[in-house]
């Protein structure tokens, strides 16, 4: 038998579910993953702990579906859910909505977004890069004065190039406040207009520890610098965004050093090489010289001086004959062309010309008198062919043989009876005047 107030266990399992759900909203934890499971149902089931505590926790499929990671065991992650209790079995658990990677993932994260915004930009292209000078005379290291990166920068300068000035302008490059000191200096280097060329560079670290070297706007500034920046953050596996907005990227610090100045031995050998060769040249040349003179005086003992001035005096004598000769022709044509013009001339005198348009225009005087006649007489005929064709066709004419025209007053001519009303008044024109009639009956009374 039971009291009233004793609960069955699925009874009190309901009864703490519901007060851990009412009484826990969704709750952010952050862990390590253990014992990670994933059946073929798709859920996953996991422990999330720390060094003291553990808690268990599921995810049902469909969350679990879009995870962008791959949970495993001892990964340290950040979740999101609600706290139950699986009545079933009695255990306390998380059923989780969200879960994303913490510490060293989220950085991660946040790298490669900023990453693809400042790529999408065009930031790290190519055609921004500059060439680094061959020589540098003057050489920035923007670092920590201590550590070890700017020991080995500086050995391996001084030991392939010496005549490099290296100068080290001491930044904070790890922890809060270092990207923006690293900014300043970076700038301030710049504007300084002293340097031939930066290096940006540190030792080797977690990500979080080269995080400094992926703030934005130590990035942008490595990208619009004016001077050629080159980056060696950290180890060869390390990328940081300044090696991407560098103009050279070094896997190491070192590397770094080799890229920016020659080898002074490869420089000796290459000046060795480079007087032997001036060396064979000037042989070469000399020898050549040699040659050349030795043909000249070959060629000199050849041809004897008087030789050649007697042979320059017969062209001398050979050629003012031919001016000469020209000079004779060229006389006889400018005569020949001024007797001509001459003679051009005195045909053209102005009292000739003036005698031959006198004699024409007595020749044409008469001329005219007798076109006119002739146009009168042609007129005069073809007047009076004109007449007697009018006096053909006149009306006149035919009123001389005794026939009248009849008009009324607005001139109207009365071509038939009907044309002309009782008591009209007409007009009737004869041969020598007109008379005024008037109509006394139409036609048919006439006719009666």
């Amino acid at each position: 038998m039971t009291t009233p107030d004793t609960l069955t266990p699925s009874q009190l399992n309901a009864l703490a579910r519901n007060l851990l759900e009412d009484s826990f909203p969704l709750v952010w934890v952050e862990g390590e993953l253990g014992n990670v499971a994933r059946p073929a149902s798709g859920h996953l089931y996991l422990t999330l702990k720390d060094a003291r505590a553990q808690v268990r926790c599921a995810m049902f499929r469909p969350k679990a579906g879009r995870l962008t990671f791959q949970p495993r065991e001892g990964l340290h992650v950040r979740v999101r859910g609600r706290v139950t209790l699986y009545e079933a079995r009695g255990e306390y658990q998380m059923v989780l909505e969200h879960m994303e990677e913490a510490g060293e993932g989220a950085l991660r994260r946040a790298f490669e977004a900023l990453k693809a915004r400042l790529q999408a930009e065009g930031l790290f292209e190519d055609a921004r890069k500059r060439p680094l000078p061959r020589f540098a005379r003057r050489i920035g290291v923007i670092t920590s004065p201590t550590g070890a990166a700017v020991r080995d920068v500086l050995s391996v300068l001084a030991r392939r190039f010496p005549l490099a000035d290296v100068e080290v302008l001491p930044v904070q490059v790890q922890g809060d406040g270092a990207a923006a000191q690293i900014t300043a200096m970076l700038r301030a280097a710049a504007a300084s207009g002293r340097f031939d060329v930066l290096l940006l560079t540190r030792g080797g670290g977690s990500l979080e520890d080269l995080w400094a070297f992926n703030d934005e706007a130590l990035t942008r500034a490595v990208a619009d610098c004016p001077v050629p920046v080159v980056s060696a953050v950290g180890h060869e596996i390390d990328f940081s965004l300044t090696d991407f907005a560098a103009d050279l990227r070094a896997p190491t610090p070192s590397v770094a050093a080799e890229l920016l100045v020659p080898s002074q031995d490869d420089l000796r050998q290459r000046l060795a090489a480079l007087a032997r060769g001036l060396d064979k040249q000037q042989g070469l040349r000399l020898r050549e010289a040699i040659q050349r003179a030795d043909r000249a005086a070959l060629r000199l003992n050849a041809l004897r001086p008087q030789a050649r001035l007697e042979a320059l005096r017969q062209r001398q004598n050979e050629a003012l004959r031919r001016l000469q000769a020209a000079w004779r022709q060229r006389s006889e044509r400018e005569r020949a062309t001024l007797r001509h013009a001459a003679t051009v001339l005195r045909g053209a005198h102005p009292q000739r010309r003036i005698e031959r348009l006198r004699e024409r225009l007595q020749t044409l005087a008469p001329r005219p008198q007798a076109a006119i006649g002739r146009r009168l007489s042609h007129e005069a005929l073809r007047l009076r062919g004109l007449a007697r064709s009018l006096e053909a066709v006149s009306p006149l004419a035919t009123v001389a043989r005794g026939y009248a025209i009849v008009q009324h007053d607005d001139g109207r001519v009365v071509r038939s009876v009907l044309d002309a009303a009782p008591g009209d008044r007409l007009q009737t024109r004869l041969s020598d005047g007109s008379l005024r009639v008037r109509v006394e009956s139409d036609g048919d009374d006439a006719s009666r």
